[in-house]
């Protein structure tokens, strides 16, 4: 298992990022695997379905491996320096910012590391969870022909304040005959204020990584079309949440089991019907539903994670 370790971007040098690193294994450096995590959770949530991606291709060529905490995350302690004097910390920067630090990160590594100066040379593998789906895709579209997979675990919902996504029962011509026999008015009430305190884009992160933008940076699930390095699109696989788990796990912070069955996870669905669309026909796969597992499939499901990793690195690397 790889240790942590700093690093200081050249583009942002008063501040640290924190990273691990696994070498390549039977393989040319020409491959990099980069794992970019939600706001819940770090780079150690990877370290399980690592282990268990190391274990399924024991003895076959398995590339490069980058996990990192974005600033303000996990073990990178250090605030992002262009937040510095921000009005609002928890709205410091946005997730254009974040590409372009991973950018640079990935510039560094592939030098340090692999010895690869010319960045573009490589062909990236990207595994997002949450908010780490729409970082990945930014990045793929902010630099075409050189990302040629995504494994796109749960996506943020990026097109959406979620608050909407439950009918407002004090809507005008609102009918509450139009509910579902388990699910009341007074119940949609108290399931969209506990979602707009949680997940409506006005709410900031303590990583100040701000979402304010990303209806206008990502407004469809099905778009922009993406290019993978070989002048393909990249291969796409997409996972979602298992519904039953989901909506169980919703209850612990407020939100009714009933209201999520009927109307969330529908809806997150349908996004992910979108995601798949983002790269020609017959490279994508899904929507899966990752069995057992909420929100941080990584956590909850490792091995589904490495499965379905493995099956992508196999396509990239024949």
């Amino acid at each position: 298992m790889a240790s942590y370790q700093h690093i200081r971007l050249a583009t942002k040098p008063t501040a640290q990022i924190s990273y691990g690193f696994h070498e390549p294994v039977s393989t040319p450096s020409t491959v990099l695997v980069v794992y970019l995590n939600g706001m819940g959770l770090p780079q150690a949530s990877w370290a399980a379905s690592i282990t268990k991606l190391q274990e399924i291709r024991q003895g076959s060529a398995t590339p490069a491996l980058l996990t990192y905490d974005r600033f303000g995350q996990g073990q990178t302690t250090d605030r992002d320096p262009q937040d510095e004097g921000a009005s609002d910390p928890t709205h410091g920067h946005d997730c254009l910012s974040a590409v372009k630090d991973l950018r640079q990160l990935i510039t560094q590594v592939a030098s340090e590391k692999l010895g690869v100066a010319d960045v573009d040379s490589l062909s990236l593998v990207l595994v997002g969870n949450s908010i780490g789906c729409p970082l990945a895709r930014l990045y793929a579209h902010e630099y075409p022909r050189t990302v040629a997979a995504l494994l796109l675990l749960d996506s943020n919902i990026a097109n959406t304040d979620f608050v909407s996504v439950f009918p407002d029962p004090d809507a005008e011509g609102f009918d509450p005959a139009t509910l579902p026999p388990d699910v009341t008015p007074d119940l949609l009430r108290t399931t969209r204020t506990s979602v707009r305190k949680i997940f409506h884009p006005d709410v900031g992160s303590k990583e100040g990584l701000s979402r304010k933008n990303l209806l206008n940076l990502l407004p469809a699930s099905d778009g922009p079309i993406l290019k993978g390095p070989d002048g393909h699109g990249p291969f796409v696989t997409v996972v979602g949440h298992d519904f039953e788990t989901f909506a169980q796990e919703s209850t612990n912070i407020g939100w009714s089991k009933s209201a999520t069955t009927t109307y969330l996870n529908p809806f997150w669905h349908k996004y992910n019907e979108g995601l798949v669309k983002i790269t020609e026909e017959g490279r994508s796969k899904g929507p899966l539903q990752a069995p057992g597992s909420g929100h941080f499939v990584q956590k909850d499901n490792p091995a589904f994670v490495a499965q379905e990793l493995d099956e992508l690195l196999s396509k990239v690397l024949q």
